[in-house]
């Protein structure tokens, strides 16, 4: 196949990174929240290679591809670590612990996004919505006609109405019919064409099932839970449906992960050459796990049957991550930090620095899988190169890494601590 990650999609990527990095961890920080970054850094790297000589779709896909695997790298870190400082001001967390933590998130995310991409993508063909988004632009600008004038003119449109929404509040974020009571709680509709967009693109099957979940959880489970006694107020229904979909999500990945495990045990070799190539990538896949192990305990808080542990839950994880991310577009990566933390605390008592280190390298993998699946299943559309995305994927993630910290770090100094004062 042919090689689309060329040195200059190399440099590009990385000068784009470093701004979409340190952005990514201002506006996760500032708003609790990061938005896919993917459309963005596709119309950015067209924009720059579009005209150059010789560039194809494929350079431009591997382009952003870099560009913006740092983004999720920092929404690992921005929501977890700051935590420690909320709890203790004082606290010290050494540069390089934090470094290495990003680091290895950073590469086991890429590594076990890679061992996932034909699971995900090619087999059970989840639609992630923002790869399928960035497909649609790159082949809008290729082919131009009545598709580009659709995409473009949707584009400018939804600009226009973020701007009048929130920028000028000419349009209410909020449709709110229902106030809410006692027993049932508001009824909103969140004003977005974003989410709109997003459910055009995953399509009504998924789009209605996840309609009804919240359907179910709010204005069933809550009014009959309260009315029954089994809550006591609208706060334990919240704490109570919150678990109770975590717990919901949780096992299903689980279930297929099992499903999928079986199947490819039972599944009968027919190519010879196959369990060669398997032992191949095996000693390589054993040599990262091997070097995550050291670098974890060695270079962090965790002890050496923590980062064991840690690993194996970081695996089962960026699974669910990529099969959430398919599905919905969205992608709880703090959560999964925070499930991978209780399942090592039935076994050991991390201290609070290291409790956090887990979260954090959990949510920083599960972050740039969810990013990796989505530009992965856009390349799978326009046929690049699956190793080069992921070996530039896994560049920009390490770079993206530090990066992370460097600017963590930096806002911390600058603002003095984290909180609603930031």
């Amino acid at each position: 196949m042919k090689r689309h990650l060329t040195a200059r999609a190399i440099v590009i990527g990385i000068l784009g990174l470093l701004v979409i990095t340190a952005s990514s961890m201002y506006v996760a920080l500032r708003m609790g929240a990061l938005p896919w970054p993917t459309i963005f850094v596709t119309v950015l790297s067209m924009a720059v290679l579009k005209k150059a000589r010789a560039s194809t779709l494929q350079e431009i896909n591997v382009t952003h591809t870099i560009m913006s695997s740092g983004a999720m790298v920092a929404g690992g870190l921005a929501f977890t670590i700051p935590g420690l400082w909320m709890l203790n001001p004082d606290a010290v967390f050494p540069p390089m612990s934090l470094i290495t933590l990003a680091v290895v998130g950073a590469i086991l995310g890429t590594l076990f996004s890679a061992l996932l991409r034909k699971r995900l993508i090619v087999e059970e063909e989840l639609p992630y919505p923002m790869g399928i988004a960035a497909f649609n632009t790159l082949k809008a600008s290729e082919e131009g006609g009545s598709g580009a004038k659709t995409l473009f003119t949707s584009m400018g449109g939804s600009v226009i109405f973020t701007l009048l929404r929130d920028a000028w509040g000419k349009i209410p974020a909020l449709l709110t019919p229902f106030g809410g009571n006692a027993l049932v709680p508001s009824f909103s509709f969140w004003v977005s064409p974003m989410a709109a967009g997003i459910g055009a693109i995953i399509g009504p099957v998924y789009a209605l099932f996840w309609f009804g979940g919240a359907i179910f959880g709010y204005y069933l489970l809550t009014p009959v839970g309260i009315r029954t006694g089994l809550f006591g107020d609208m706060a334990a229904a919240d704490v109570f449906r919150q678990n109770l979909g975590i717990g919901l999500m949780i096992g299903t990945g689980l279930g297929v992960f099992i499903h999928a495990l079986f199947s490819k045990i039972l599944r009968p070799k027919t190519l010879e050459e196959k369990p060669k190539k398997s032992q191949r990538t095996l000693f390589l896949i054993s040599l990262v796990l091997l070097l995550a192990v050291i670098l974890l305990s060695l270079g962090t808080e965790l002890g050496f049957v923590e980062a064991l542990v840690l690993i194996v839950g970081i695996y089962l994880t960026t699974y669910l991550s990529g099969m959430l991310t398919g599905q919905t577009g969205i992608n709880p990566m703090e959560i999964f930090g925070i499930l991978v933390l209780l399942v090592i605390r039935l076994i050991s008592r991390p201290s609070l620095l290291a409790s956090f280190s887990i979260a954090a390298v959990v949510a920083v993998a599960c972050g740039l899988t969810g990013d990796v699946m989505n530009d992965l299943k856009s390349g799978h559309l326009l046929g690049t190169n699956p190793r080069d995305q992921i070996l530039g994927e896994g560049i920009g993630g390490v770079i993206g890494a530090v990066v992370s910290v460097i600017v963590l770090l930096a806002m911390k100094h600058a603002f003095g601590g984290f909180g609603t004062a930031l």
